[in-house]
């Protein structure tokens, strides 16, 4: 994946209303060559554990958020707390920037103070 940008996943009218965005429903969400290189060094063992699961993730999150900073945040609990922060470029292209467990107790403060909000 060569300077090359791939669609993972695309934003939803769910995830949209649930949230407040100002985007449309349908809009891509990508990860680029710069993205993935800071994922696998940055978390090696949750790249190794999670990378192929990395479209489920955007495609059926458990819960979503956003951060101060704006990212997007997608959740998917497989034992652990996943997490795939999406973030706007520079360019208007939505980029997955990273991939990796939350603990427990930190992910039930999200939860519990409705920063993260439930999909069921």
């Amino acid at each position: 994946m060569e300077n090359e940008n791939v669609k993972i996943g695309e934003f939803t009218k769910t995830v949209i209303n649930l949230l407040d965005l100002k985007v449309e429903a349908g809009t891509p969400i990508y990860i680029g060559s710069s993205n993935l290189l800071h994922i696998q060094k940055h978390h090696p063992s949750d790249f190794k554990k999670y990378w192929k699961r990395l479209e489920r993730i955007i495609a059926e999150p458990d819960y979503v958020g956003v951060r101060d900073d704006g990212s997007v945040e997608y959740i998917k609990i497989f034992g652990l707390h996943i997490k795939v922060a999406v973030r706007v470029s520079g360019d208007g292209l939505y980029y997955a920037r990273s991939l990796y467990h939350v603990d427990r107790g930190p992910a039930d403060r999200l939860i519990t103070t409705g920063q993260w909000k439930s999909l069921d």
